[in-house]
C-alpha cells in the first residue's frame, strides 16, 4: 500500500467544489429517450424532470419553472417521480410537486406539454405524503405508496384524474411496487416496526383485479418482527413472467428468483438463488426510486458492491458476467433493449449518466458538471484495512494531502451518515477541498456500514455510539502509525447519524482536536421521544429497548456526556428539520458553552434534515475550514 502524495495545486474554492453542480437520481430509459431527476443546489435544492435522446443530444428541461419534484413520504422521500406509457402507447410522467403535495401528470411526448393535477385539494396541499409509485398502462393509473394518518396503503390515482382508490393497507410501512407486464400482478415490500426494512422485510404479492383492486395478498418472502431468521427484501423487479428480489438470507444481498409465480396459488413459492457471491445487490431502503437491478427485456443486469466498490455486471446461468466500463461507484440502474443507463461516477470522474450499449460494448458518461480540477491534481482513494473495534478488520478509504507533507499534516476523519450509508469511491470535489489544502482525510467505513454483507451492517447492533466510534478512532490512529498525519492535529465530522458519532468520538476518545456537527444527535433520549415515524423505533435496535433501557441512552448521549469534550466543536443545524429537532444542537451547544469550550452555531432557518441550497453548503465547507484552521493555528 501507498500513499503516493498528488501534484500540488491551488487550493478548491468552495463554491466550485459544492453548491453548483447538480445531483443526477433515478434515470429512466423509456422507448428512444433517457429520463433523470436533476435536483440544483444552485436553485435552493429544486428537483425537475430532465430528457434527453438515448445515446446522447441536447437536454430537455420537462418542468421549468417553479416546479420542485419532491416526495416526502418517509420525510426521506425518494420515488417522486414515475414515468411510463398509457394503454395508447403514449409515454406520461407522474410527479409530486412539493408546493402542494399532489399529484401531477405531464404528457411526455408533447415537448410544450403543462402538467395537470390529478387530485383536486380541499386546501393548500394534499393531507397526507404521496410517491414511490409506478405507471399501471393496463388501467391508466398511477400505483404508489400513501402515508397517512400514521400509516403506508399502497394506492391508485386514474391517469385521467379523481380521486385515488386504496389498494391494500399495510400492518406498518410500505413500498416498492413492481408490477408485470401484462398488469396482472402486484409485488411490493413491506416492514412494520421497531424493524427498519433492512433488518427484516418482507415480499408481498397479490393479484390486480379488473375492477381495480388487490386481491389474494400474502407474504412470499423475507422476515418480519419475531420471525426466526432476520431477513430483508430489496427491489423486487419482473424479469419477463418471473419475479426477482434481492434477499440477504446468505448474509449478503443476493438476487433470488421464483419462477412464474402465481398470485392465486396457496403453494409455498419455491425461490431460486440467481447466484452466490460475497456482494451487496441492494442499498438500504432509506429512500424509493434505487434501483440495483433492471430487465432489458432479455437479460437481467445489475450492480453489485464487494468492499466498498460498485461493478456492472449480468446475471445468467448462475454466473457474474462483469461489464467492462471505468466506474466503480454505481447507483440508479436502469435497461432497455440491451442498453443500460446509471448513474456513475469514479475516484477522477464526476457524477453523470452512463449510458452503455450491451451489444457494442460502447459507453459514454456525461458528467452533472465540469470537473474544476486537473487529473494529476485530484487525490485519489488508498483503501485502507486497519484493527478497528475489538480487534476486527474495518475498512476506510484515505486521501492524501496535496503537495506531499504527509508526516506534518492535518487529518480530518469522516463520519457517514444513516449510520447504514457507506464512504464511497466517487470524486467528492468536498473532500478534494481539503486536501488541495493540505489535509489528509480518512473516510471511514465503521462498523454498521453498508457494502460488506450483513454481518459487517450488524456490528453496530446495540452498540452505535461504541463500534462507531471507536473504528474511526481506530482509522485515525492507522493513518498517524503509517506516518500520514500529525496526531496533535486531527479534527472529526458527520452529519446526521455521523453528527452523533462526531460528538461521540469527541466524547469517549481523545483522538481528536476538534469536530463539526451538522444536524447531528446530541441526546439519543431525546430522539427516541421526538423524531418521526420512520425512525420512531430505529433505536431500539442500535441502542436498546426503549424506555425500559433509558439510563444505556443517556450513557451513550454526548449531552450528558458533554463535559468530557475538551475541544472545540462547530454546529451547523436546519431550523425545518424533523428528524433531528434543532432544539437538540442548541441544548448540546449550550452545555459546551457552560465548560467554557470554544463553539460556534450556524443557524439555516429554511433548510431541513440534509442541506439542499447550494448557498448553504458553501457556507458549511468555508466554516468548517475556517473554524478547524483557527483552533489548528494553520
Amino acid at each position: 500500500m501507498s500513499s503516493s502524495p498528488v501534484s500540488s495545486a491551488p487550493p478548491l474554492p468552495a463554491e466550485l467544489a459544492l453548491g453548483q453542480t447538480p445531483s443526477l437520481k433515478e434515470p429512466c430509459l423509456l422507448g428512444t429517450t433517457l429520463y433523470w431527476l436533476e435536483q440544483r443546489p444552485d436553485q435552493k435544492g429544486r428537483t425537475t424532470l430532465m430528457s434527453r435522446p438515448v445515446g446522447g443530444g441536447p437536454a430537455l428541461e420537462r418542468t421549468p419553472g417553479p416546479w420542485n419534484l419532491r416526495c416526502r413520504v418517509h420525510e426521506y422521500g425518494g420515488g417522486s417521480c414515475a414515468i411510463g406509457l398509457d394503454s395508447n402507447g403514449k409515454a406520461v410522467a407522474v410527479f409530486v410537486d412539493d408546493r402542494d403535495r399532489c399529484l401531477w401528470k405531464l404528457d411526455l411526448d408533447q415537448p410544450d406539454a403543462e402538467p395537470v393535477r390529478l387530485i383536486e385539494l380541499e386546501g393548500d396541499r394534499f393531507e397526507g405524503a404521496l410517491g414511490g409509485g409506478l405507471i399501471d398502462g393496463v388501467q391508466d393509473r398511477w400505483i404508489g405508496v400513501l402515508e397517512r394518518d400514521g400509516r403506508d396503503q399502497l394506492v391508485a390515482v386514474p391517469l385521467s384524474g379523481g380521486t385515488w382508490l386504496s389498494l391494500h393497507q399495510a400492518q406498518d410501512f410500505c413500498g416498492y411496487p413492481a408490477q408485470s407486464a401484462d398488469g396482472s400482478q402486484l409485488a411490493w415490500v413491506e416492514w412494520q416496526q421497531p424493524c427498519m426494512p433492512w433488518e427484516r422485510s418482507q415480499l408481498w404479492l397479490g393479484a390486480l383485479e379488473e375492477s381495480g383492486g388487490v386481491r389474494h395478498a400474502r407474504c412470499v418472502a423475507g422476515s418480519g418482527p419475531g420471525d426466526g431468521q432476520a431477513i430483508s427484501v430489496f427491489q423486487p423487479i419482473w424479469a419477463g413472467p418471473d419475479l426477482v428480489v434481492a434477499n440477504d438470507r446468505s448474509g449478503f444481498w443476493n438476487l433470488e428468483c421464483w419462477r412464474s409465480p402465481q398470485a392465486r396459488s396457496a403453494v409455498t413459492p419455491q425461490w431460486q438463488p440467481l447466484l452466490s457471491m460475497q456482494a451487496e445487490f441492494a442499498m438500504p431502503q432509506w429512500v424509493f426510486g434505487m434501483s440495483t437491478h433492471a430487465w432489458d427485456g432479455h437479460r437481467l443486469l445489475a450492480i453489485a458492491c464487494s468492499e466498498g466498490r460498485w461493478q456492472l455486471g449480468s446475471v445468467s446461468d448462475g454466473t457474474w458476467q462483469p461489464i467492462a466500463q471505468p466506474f466503480n461507484d454505481l447507483a440508479g440502474l436502469c435497461a432497455q433493449q440491451g442498453r443500460v443507463a446509471c448513474i456513475a461516477s469514479s475516484p477522477t470522474h464526476p457524477s453523470g449518466l452512463l449510458e452503455l450499449d450491451l451489444g457494442s460494448g460502447a459507453w459514454q458518461h456525461t458528467p452533472a458538471g465540469t470537473c474544476p480540477m486537473a487529473p494529476g491534481a485530484i487525490s485519489q482513494p488508498v483503501e485502507l484495512w486497519f484493527e478497528g473495534y475489538e480487534g476486527r478488520r474495518a475498512h476506510a478509504w484515505y486521501y492524501p494531502p496535496s503537495g506531499g507533507g504527509h508526516d506534518q499534516a492535518p487529518l480530518l476523519v469522516k463520519s457517514h451518515s444513516g449510520p447504514t450509508a457507506m464512504a464511497r469511491t466517487g470524486l467528492s470535489l468536498a473532500i478534494q477541498f481539503w486536501t488541495s489544502r493540505g489535509w489528509g482525510v480518512v473516510d471511514v467505513n465503521y462498523g454498521g456500514s453498508t457494502g460488506f454483507g450483513r454481518a459487517y451492517r450488524e456490528r453496530l447492533d446495540r452498540q452505535w455510539g461504541v463500534v462507531d466510534v471507536a473504528d474511526c478512532s481506530a482509522a485515525a490512529r492507522a493513518v498517524v502509525s503509517r506516518g500520514w498525519a500529525r496526531p496533535d492535529r486531527i479534527a472529526i465530522e458527520g452529519g446526521s447519524a455521523g453528527g452523533f458519532t462526531t460528538l461521540a468520538a469527541l466524547c469517549f476518545s481523545d483522538r481528536f482536536s476538534a469536530g463539526a456537527s451538522r444536524y447531528g444527535v446530541a441526546d439519543l433520549s431525546a430522539l427516541a421521544e421526538d423524531t418521526h415515524r420512520f425512525e420512531a423505533r430505529y433505536l431500539d435496535g442500535l441502542v436498546g429497548a426503549w424506555p425500559q433501557e433509558r439510563e444505556l441512552y443517556a450513557q451513550r448521549s454526548p449531552l450528558h456526556n458533554a463535559d468530557r469534550i475538551r475541544c472545540p466543536v462547530i454546529f451547523f443545524q436546519g431550523l425545518e428539520d424533523v428528524v433531528v429537532p434543532p432544539a437538540q444542537t442548541e441544548r448540546m451547544a449550550n452545555a459546551l458553552r457552560a465548560n467554557q469550550i470554544p463553539v460556534e452555531v450556524h443557524l439555516f432557518p429554511e433548510e431541513g434534515h440534509g442541506f439542499r441550497d447550494g448557498a448553504t453548503q458553501i457556507q458549511v465547507l468555508e466554516a468548517t475550514e475556517t473554524f478547524f484552521r483557527q483552533h489548528f493555528q494553520l
